[in-house]
Formats: C-alpha cells, sequence, structure tokens
C-alpha cells in the first residue's frame, strides 16, 4: 500500500468512524456526540483524503517521499489530541493537537510549490487555508467551553 492509499484509506475510515458515532450519539446521549461525528467526517476524514489523493496528483515524488510520514503523524495526531481535549475539556490539549496540525497544514501546502497551477490545485490550497483559518476558531471555542 502507498502513501497516498495510506492517507486515504485512514481518512475514508474516520469517516466511517464519525458516521456510527452519529448513529449512536441520541441513543447513547452524547452530549459532544454531533460534534465528534462532524470533525472525524470532515476533518480527520475527508480533509485527509483529498490531502493524500492531492498530493499524489501535485506533489513531486522526492518530496513526497521525504515529508508524508510527518504530515501523517502530524495529521493524525494533531486530530487525535483535538478528539481528547475536546471530549476531555481539556483546551490544552486542543491546543497542542492544533499546534500539531497547522504545521502540517503548511507542509500541505508547501510540498506543492511545485505544481502548475490548476483550478483543482487552487481548490486543494483553498481547502487547506480554510482548515488553517477556522483552527482559532475551534480553540477558541475549546476555551470557552472548558
Amino acid at each position: 500500500m502507498g502513501w497516498a492509499s495510506t492517507f486515504y484509506w485512514t481518512g475514508a475510515a474516520q469517516v466511517v468512524a464519525g458516521g456510527l458515532v452519529a448513529a449512536a450519539t441520541a441513543p447513547l446521549d452524547l452530549a459532544k456526540g454531533s460534534w465528534l461525528a462532524a470533525y472525524l467526517v470532515l476533518v480527520g476524514g475527508v480533509a485527509q483524503c483529498l490531502v493524500g489523493r492531492a498530493q499524489e496528483a501535485f506533489a513531486p515524488a522526492p518530496v513526497r517521499g521525504r515529508t508524508w510520514w510527518v504530515q501523517y503523524a502530524g495529521w493524525n495526531a494533531g486530530n487525535l489530541l483535538v478528539i481528547v481535549g475536546s471530549l476531555t475539556r481539556a483546551p490544552y490539549v486542543v491546543d497542542v493537537g492544533g499546534l500539531l496540525l497547522l504545521p502540517t497544514l503548511v507542509l500541505a501546502v508547501w510540498t506543492t510549490r511545485a505544481a502548475t497551477a490548476g483550478v483543482l490545485l487552487w481548490a486543494y490550497r483553498a481547502v487547506l487555508f480554510l482548515l488553517a483559518v477556522t483552527m482559532p476558531i475551534g480553540l477558541a471555542l475549546a476555551h470557552l467551553r472548558a
């Protein structure tokens, strides 16, 4: 299994996990279940699938080879810390997760720096930018809810 497939299947597993959480939220009366389901699906899953596929298409092979493990570990560890910190009302754990995610997003853009601009490349970068811009909002909300 190649590195892009690793990103993709890990992301797909998080989408499925998000769906299962959404199905169990009401019956189990999970207070943060809808947030967790949305986070798993959108940030943990769909965004991770996008990063893997887009970098396979746009990043030169030598760059991908050197950085994909860093991105994969940063993305998944950061998301895990955000989830654990949010569910346990530990905003500083959420902050550490955000500190892992932000450089991972920057690295994801950096790896595509040599790609020729096209609509799909700009759409990919726009999604990464949106994630980076909304991150401080999520961090602030974690502190307000704690």
